[in-house]
């Protein structure tokens, strides 16, 4: 699975928002927003706000990956 602040940066951009709409809805400064989407993982009370900005259930995505059925020998990543 992609970290999350690819799948955010990811989501945003299938939008077609800009980086400066998506600060100003979390009350960051911009470069907090580019280094959101460098992060591997975020706390979930921050997933929930941007899920709930971005109308996105980015927690339904990692239950679906975490849910497949895995393949023999398949690590989880």
């Amino acid at each position: 699975m992609k970290p999350i602040g690819v799948l955010i940066k990811e989501e945003l951009k299938k939008q077609e928002r800009t980086v400066s709409w998506f600060a100003r809805k979390l009350a960051y400064d911009r470069s907090n927003v580019y280094r959101l989407f460098q992060k591997e993982s975020i706390d979930t009370n921050l997933l929930s706000r941007i899920s709930i900005i971005l109308e996105h259930d980015f927690f339904s995505d990692f239950s679906e990956y975490y849910n497949q059925p895995k393949k023999s020998g398949e690590k989880s990543e």
